[in-house]
């Protein structure tokens, strides 16, 4: 998706903070998760992101709703919520084997103040392996 409403310069970012959360509000941990942003050849702006997720989790996750968002916090007063994102992810499952996970916007994300973001990560419940 094209996308010029990313207040970021071209680049690759860490994000501090990123979970996989169903509208249910189930969530599993993305970890190592980043950000891409470049310019194409005719000049508009893309995103693209991954991360790496255990995918017995996710497919936990999914046992509840195939329809995921991403919560990103991004550092700096930088939070965003993304809706039904892209989502390809590797077929690892074994239970402590982590794969990696790439996403990508389907519709412009939606900003977050800090205090947004704190509100929907307070109501997430979160799927780990402690918690199986």
């Amino acid at each position: 998706m094209v996308t010029d409403w990313i207040p970021f310069e071209d680049g690759r970012y860490s994000v501090p903070e990123a979970f996989l959360v169903t509208s249910g509000n189930a969530a599993v941990e993305l970890h190592s998760p980043y950000i891409e942003i470049f310019t194409g050849r005719n000049g508009k702006r893309w995103l693209k992101g991954g991360s790496l997720v255990q995918n017995l989790l996710m497919v936990e996750l999914m046992e509840e709703s195939d329809d995921l968002n991403i919560l990103l916090n991004a550092g700096e007063d930088f939070g965003f919520l993304m809706q039904s994102p892209e989502i390809q992810a590797g077929k690892v499952f074994s239970p402590s084997v982590r794969s990696s996970l790439k996403f990508m916007p389907t519709e412009p994300w939606q900003p977050l103040t800090p205090a947004e973001f704190r509100q929907l990560k307070s109501v997430i419940k979160l799927i780990s392996p402690e918690t199986r």
